[in-house]
């Protein structure tokens, strides 16, 4: 790798829909905070590299604010498979409470029906980011992906990644150097 990138990871604006599910990628962006929207494009540099994942709410994202986003795969959320699209109440009825709370114990490794596991999601972002020229390159991603870049950057356990809060139209900025990473603020509100 040559030169520095500057990582600018926005975590997509809240989903327009019902709370307590596990959505969909075709799941609508509520676009309506003119004021977090605002604050976050007077932060961004101009003329970055852009790219948000294939999410119908990170291309919504993306285009409120001004950028011509790349879709790519590697920055998607984490695969829920068979519990995509479900309420975490109608999973815990199916699954039981012991059997659900086992799952959460350990959600860096367990993979739910069809998924994928955060394991799996890191290994993604680190091939993505690998793409990423140098220079600025806003990411316009979820949650997971976010958490998936620090694990990478802070060299940290999955599980401990996990712990980090990741709030909507929030900003976490990080530096990937010709032989380090420099972590420059997360969570940005």
């Amino acid at each position: 790798m040559n030169g520095e990138t500057h990582l600018w990871l926005i975590r997509h604006a809240p989903v327009d829909g019902p709370r307590g599910v596990i959505h969909a990628p075709d799941a609508p962006a509520d676009l309506g905070d003119v004021a977090a929207f605002a604050a976050l494009e007077a932060r961004l540099p101009a003329a970055a590299f852009a790219v948000c994942s294939p999410a119908r709410r990170t291309r919504e994202t993306a285009a409120r604010l001004g950028l011509r986003a790349t879709e790519d795969d590697a920055f998607r959320e984490q695969d829920f498979g068979d519990w995509t699209g479900r309420r975490h109440s109608e999973i815990e009825a199916e699954l039981g409470a012991a059997a659900y709370r086992a799952f959460w114990q350990s959600p860096a490794t367990n993979q739910p029906p069809g998924g994928e596991s955060f394991l799996d999601q890191i290994a993604r972002a680190r091939r993505g980011l690998a793409r990423l020229p140098a220079g600025d390159a806003i990411l316009v991603v979820h949650s997971g992906t976010i958490r998936a870049v620090l694990a990478i950057a802070l060299d940290l356990a999955p599980e401990l990644a996990l712990r980090f809060v990741i709030d909507p139209l929030s900003l976490t900025r990080i530096d990937r150097l010709a032989d380090a990473w420099r972590v420059v603020a997360v969570n940005g509100r």
